[in-house]
């Protein structure tokens, strides 16, 4: 049968065969799960900032070190970011943390879902080192999570991209809010929708990591989600966002291109996930480093050529038009 000319020949990212990175067998102190991590370089090292299950099902964050960002990882005996006991919209948890460096403040921009009773909602907090950290407090009230930060400003206002939901509709898609400062923001605009019907990413999408600025566009690696017989069906897909108003979709690919397929992908608390928080980028080599929680149980990664991915998203990709404006 002939292949589309949107399908993806292959796979643009390959699983490094030692997944997985981290898993709780691996942590300093009893975990249940580990999972879905932002991911940084710094000071010559890569830094995963991952979400930790305790045993009782509250999620905190907690560092992890390697200085090849593949083995030899050194966890924290302490979390970076646990819930305040003095805060209680994070009483029940601190979930998926995306990374952001953000030249201006010089500083690395931390979004996270804080879980409390009121439902998640998306926090900010900021760091120089990944030793301290300063708290900027909940910036999008429930229910919204899946938040990540641009790396620079538009047009004079930092811009980032969350998943809120409605009581209205009950939709699960990606907007963006504009701040000038990072505690007072903007209501949300539209950017991409859940497509209908049987496709992969039908039920809900979020982001993954935040988007890499290229000249061709901000590449988004998304997670896009279908119900099933068997429950939820975690996958990852790829769009390409305007540089300058990045709410207009310039393409988005029809195929997901990370699907769970591996034991650690397919056996764990949530059976059959992708998730991915973290990316980064390797400018010497032009590899892409695709960080994710796999099965809500452990962290995995995959590589893949940024000049191929973005090629395979101009070429392949197409105008979005889900008509999330509605």
């Amino acid at each position: 049968m002939a292949r589309s000319s949107g399908e993806i020949s292959g796979e643009l990212f390959q699983r490094y065969r030692g997944n997985p990175l981290l898993s709780p067998e691996r942590w300093p102190y009893a975990a249940n799960a580990v999972m879905n991590a932002g991911a940084a370089e710094v000071d010559g090292s890569t830094v995963l900032l991952c979400r930790v299950e305790d045993r009782r099902g509250i999620s905190h964050l907690t560092v992890a070190r390697s200085r090849n960002g593949v083995s030899n990882w050194v966890v924290d005996d302490v979390p970076l970011l646990a819930p305040d006991p003095d805060l209680p919209h994070e009483s029940w948890g601190l979930e998926d943390p995306r990374i952001t460096w953000v030249e201006d403040l010089e500083s690395w921009v931390i979004a996270f879902t804080s879980f409390g009773p009121g439902g998640p909602g998306l926090s900010l907090a900021t760091t120089q080192d990944f030793r301290s950290v300063q708290r900027l407090g909940m910036v999008r009230a429930p229910e919204d999570k899946n938040g990540g930060l641009l790396s620079r400003q538009i047009r004079g206002e930092y811009v980032l991209l969350h998943r809120p939901v409605t009581a209205l509709t009950h939709r699960a898609d990606v907007w963006l809010s504009r701040s000038k400062d990072l505690h007072s923001w903007a209501p949300p605009e539209p950017v991409l929708a859940a497509r209908p019907g049987g496709w992969w990413d039908s039920a809900r999408i979020g982001i993954g990591p935040p988007p890499i600025e290229t000249p061709e566009g901000w590449l988004l690696i998304y997670h896009g989600v279908r119900q099933t017989a068997a429950g939820a069906l975690y996958r990852a897909g790829l769009a390409l966002l305007d540089l300058e108003e990045p709410t207009k979709v310039r393409r988005r690919c029809a195929e997901w291109i990370l699907g769970p397929r591996e034991d650690y992908e397919l056996m764990g608390d949530v059976p059959g996930v992708v998730f991915p928080c973290g990316m980064i980028h390797r400018p010497e080599s032009d590899e892409l480093r695709l960080y994710y929680g796999a099965a809500d149980s452990c962290v995995a990664l995959a590589t893949a050529s940024l000049s191929e991915v973005l090629g395979f998203v101009v070429e392949h990709g197409e105008e979005d038009s889900t008509g999330l404006q509605a």
